[in-house]
C-alpha cells in the first residue's frame, strides 16, 4: 500500500522517500515499480532512507504488529507537517496522535489488494483502489488526492471520523477472517452455507458495534455490497498466516470483540472466526520453525 501510493505521487512528480527498514536499505532499489490493470504499469524514482525525513506528509502505512518499531525511524514528533496512518483497524488513531498532536494526525483508510512482489515492486490485484480520508485534511491532503485521483484511484473525505474508520473494518473484519480461518478466496468462502453463514453474521456484529461506537453503517447494504468482492480475492491476514507471520488479529477483530463487550453486544461469529486464525497461525509458525 504505501509502495503503491509512494510510486502515483512520485509518477506525478512528487518528492517521494521511501522509508525502509536499516537491514534493506541497501537492497532497495532506486525506482519503484507498480504493475495494475487500474492504475497502470510504470516505475518512478524515488529516494530512500532508514529515517523519516522533515515532509509536507508522512504516510504511515505498516501493518499494526510492526508500528511500535516503525516509529522508531520517526525521530521527532515534529519531523512531518501532517500524519496520515492507513493501518488497519481503530486504535491506532488515539496513540498516534498523543506522539504526534491531535490536529496534525488525519486518518485514513485503504481498500484494495495489494501484494509487495520484491522490494520496490508492488503489484495491485484487484479493480478497485480507494483511499478515504478524515475531513479535517481536506485542505492539507487536496494535492495528493488530485494527484492520486488522476492515476485511478477514488479519494473520498468523511466528516464522521468514526464512519471513515469503521465503514472499512465492518468489511474487512468479516472478509480477512473468514478466508484466513478457511484459507481459502472469499468466492469460495460464500459457497459454502457454512461459511457464508459465519462471515454474514461476523458482518453483522461488527455493524451493531459500529452504530454503538458513532458510526454510521446500515448493515444490509453492507450484507448486499459483500458480493462484489471479487471472487478470488485474498485478504493480506490469509497471506500473512500462510508465510508464517502475525497476523493482524487484534487491529482487525480486536475492535469487534472489545466493542462488544462495552457495549453489551454479543459477537459469537467474530470470536469464533478470530480463533480460528489465532490456531491456524500458531500451526503455520510451528511448521515453519520445524521446517527450518
Amino acid at each position: 500500500m504505501g509502495g503503491l501510493i509512494g510510486a502515483c505521487l512520485a509518477h506525478a512528480g512528487d518528492a517521494v522517500t521511501m522509508v525502509v527498514r536499516p537491514g534493506t536499505l541497501e537492497q532497495f532499489p532506486a525506482e519503484m515499480r507498480l504493475e495494475s490493470q487500474l492504475l497502470g504499469n510504470f516505475s518512478a524514482r524515488v529516494e530512500k532512507a532508514a529515517q523519516a525525513p522533515p515532509a509536507d506528509v508522512l504516510w504511515i502505512t505498516v501493518k499494526a504488529p510492526q508500528l511500535d518499531a516503525a516509529l522508531k525511524s520517526v525521530p521527532r514528533a515534529d519531523i512531518a507537517g501532517t500524519v496520515v496512518p492507513l493501518l488497519n483497524g481503530i486504535d491506532h488513531v488515539a496513540a498516534l496522535r498523543e506522539r504526534f498532536g491531535q490536529d496534525r494526525v488525519v486518518p485514513g483508510t485503504f481498500a484494495g489488494e495489494t501484494e509487495r512482489a520484491a522490494p520496490g515492486h508492488i503489484i495491485h490485484r484487484s479493480p478497485f483502489a480507494w483511499l478515504n480520508f478524515g475531513a479535517t485534511g481536506r485542505d492539507r491532503l487536496a494535492d495528493a488526492a488530485e494527484k492520486l485521483q488522476a492515476h485511478g484511484l477514488t479519494c473520498r473525505f468523511f466528516e464522521n471520523e468514526a464512519t471513515l474508520l469503521w465503514n472499512k473494518l465492518v468489511f474487512l473484519a468479516p472478509f480477512a477472517l473468514s478466508t484466513s480461518a478457511y484459507d481459502t478466496t472469499i468466492g469460495k468462502v460464500f459457497d459454502n452455507p457454512e461459511s457464508r453463514s459465519k462471515v454474514e453474521a461476523t458482518m453483522r456484529e461488527a455493524c451493531a458495534v459500529a452504530v454503538a461506537e458513532g458510526a454510521q453503517v446500515d448493515v444490509e447494504k453492507v450484507l448486499g455490497a459483500s458480493g462484489n468482492f471479487p471472487r478470488d480475492m485474498r485478504s493480506s491476514m490469509q497471506k500473512d498466516v500462510d508465510r508464517g507471520n502475525v497476523p493482524e488479529l487484534d487491529a482487525i477483530a480486536g475492535p469487534i470483540l472489545r466493542g462488544g463487550t462495552k457495549h453489551g453486544i454479543a459477537v459469537p461469529a467474530t470470536r469464533e472466526l478470530a480463533a480460528k486464525v489465532e490456531e491456524r497461525s500458531r500451526q503455520r509458525r510451528e511448521s515453519s520453525v520445524a521446517s527450518d
